[in-house]
């Protein structure tokens, strides 16, 4: 006859149960600053360092893999054990674990991937542990599942240690301090991946209204000289050289940024000057060159009316790119660092890209435009 369960099991019962659900309220509330930390982050790669790093502090596992669908194509970003990002790419199939997981959306959680059953549809690739001496037994793979639906791919964790597990194991020890994943780790990993999916689709769209951003400020760039296809070039070589500048001068990588997105707007104003002076072939008349000289302003009064920080940074550069640092320049014949920074860095990119890349006549030695660049130091350009 059984008299059911005895006092002292059902207090270990419920001390378990304590456990656990104190363990998933951590979680729980550690997931949500993971998701507040992903949906501030604006850059794709640091995004993706820092969900494969929470991935392996949330499950306590070795490694982690993110996985994410390009077409009939699986780019995938792994850390490796000297916490390096790799960047790979393989096919999408259903026959590899991930490939049935992003085709399916059912997650797998494998004890030892070298002892699947028989008959299963999908197999354990073991050619990496062969190539690196790694050993893989524990595996978890979630899709990565937007709040459509939509599978962008999955996220990977291999080798759940074990809390006793000593520091700094070598690759083929590995596998001897791993145990399966828990349920609750299922859980965790499959709600660190939904907010993953969350987050790069945002970095993946403010990227995207970047570079049509971009485009959109070249296209009228360049309709404000309408000269030939080589205009668009200078412009984004200028742009990118403006921003190396900027970096190198210690500027934040959000002056670096607005400066890159601002300098191809500088020659904005010579959507005002007439025709027969803008494309005159020859050399102009002093009146010419006096009306000519007007374009900084003019750009200045297009930009400047926009509350945009961009707008502002871009009007500040068409006014006073044209400044030397002698105060020779034009059109207010500002002096030293009366001229803003950004003003002083896009005088020097866009010279610097005039004579190293001129379309109409031969362009200049590096050597020759570096020797130009020193003479005219403390002159032209801020010393």
């Amino acid at each position: 006859m059984s008299h059911g369960p005895s006092a002292f099991d059902l207090s270990l019962a419920l001390g378990e149960a304590e456990f656990e659900a104190a363990a998933a309220l951590r979680l729980s509330q550690r997931l949500i600053q993971v998701g507040i930390a992903l949906s501030s982050e604006t850059d794709l790669r640091r995004l993706l360092e820092l969900i494969v790093a929470q991935a392996r502090e949330l499950t306590c596992c070795d490694g982690a893999s993110l996985f994410i669908r390009e077409g009939e194509e699986l780019r995938f970003f792994v850390v490796n054990r000297n916490e390096e990002l790799q960047d790979l790419r393989l096919p999408l199939a259903p026959s590899s674990i991930v490939g049935y997981v992003v085709l399916t959306g059912e997650s797998l959680n494998l004890p030892d991937v070298y002892r699947l059953p028989a008959g299963l549809p999908y197999a354990f690739n073991s050619q990496v542990d062969q190539q690196t001496g790694y050993r893989t037994r524990s595996l978890l793979t979630v899709p990565m599942r937007d709040p459509s639906g939509n599978i962008l791919g999955a996220l990977q964790l291999l080798n759940r240690l074990r809390p006793d597990c000593p520091a700094n194991l070598a690759p083929n020890q590995v596998a001897d301090w791993s145990q399966p994943f828990s349920e609750l780790e299922v859980r965790v990993a499959e709600a660190l991946a939904s907010q993953a999916a969350v987050a790069y689709q945002n970095v993946r769209l403010r990227e995207e209204l970047k570079a049509a951003h971009l485009e959109t400020i070249f296209c009228l760039a360049q309709a404000a000289e309408y000269r030939d296809q080589d205009t668009s070039f200078h412009l984004k070589r200028m742009s990118h050289y403006s921003r190396i500048i900027a970096k190198q001068l210690g500027l934040s990588s959000h002056e670096q940024e607005l400066i890159f997105y601002a300098s191809p707007l500088h020659d904005v104003g010579k959507i005002g000057i007439p025709d027969a002076i803008l494309r005159k072939p020859g050399p102009l008349t002093p009146e010419e060159r006096l009306i000519m000289n007007r374009h900084p302003e003019i750009g200045y009064e297009i930009l400047s009316k926009s509350d945009s920080e961009l707008m502002k940074k871009s009007a500040i550069i068409a006014l006073t790119h044209h400044e030397k640092f002698d105060g020779s320049g034009y059109p207010r014949g500002l002096k030293g660092e009366e001229i803003p920074l950004e003003g002083r860095i896009v005088a020097l990119a866009d010279v610097f890209d005039a004579l190293a890349s001129r379309p109409y006549k031969e362009a200049w030695d590096l050597s020759d435009i570096f020797r130009f660049v020193e003479s005219q130091s403390g002159s032209h350009f801020d010393p």
